[in-house]
């Protein structure tokens, strides 16, 4: 089972035909700009859609913090995509309350943890959409 670096490096190397299908559902890559180091920093995120826009969550598995990568993309929102073969930049923004009760049960029913993920956490786990620009 591909994860982290490892699935990153196989996913970019084959186009996605290794790692866009994974455990059941789909990723994307997502990279960010460190917010520190300015460096670009790419993570395998499970997704789902909402219109043009692509919607991945910020869960960090149920964990207090939010995640590093989505700490970064709100410090910097330009951000690169890649859904199998296609990549493009895009912006990034967390979703409003009111679109974020419209995907999360989309995105419950791709990855079923992430009702999981909520209830272990006093934190409101961010929904971020991405916009290609």
């Amino acid at each position: 089972m591909l994860f982290g670096q490892e699935h990153v490096q196989r996913y970019v190397e084959t186009d996605g035909e290794e790692g866009h299908d994974w455990n059941g559902t789909q990723t994307l890559i997502l990279t960010v700009t460190g917010r520190t180091s300015g460096k670009q920093r790419s993570t395998p995120l499970i997704y789902g859609d909402d219109g043009a826009d692509y919607v991945v969550v910020a869960s960090n598995g149920g964990d207090p913090d939010h995640p590093e990568w989505y700490k970064n993309l709100v410090a910097a929102p330009q951000v690169r995509v890649q859904v199998k073969d296609d990549v493009f930049d895009a912006v990034a923004r967390t979703a409003t309350e009111e679109e974020k009760a419209r995907v999360w049960p989309q995105m419950a029913r791709r990855w079923p943890d992430y009702d999981n993920y909520q209830a272990k956490t006093d934190r409101s786990i961010p929904v971020v959409l991405l916009s290609r620009v």
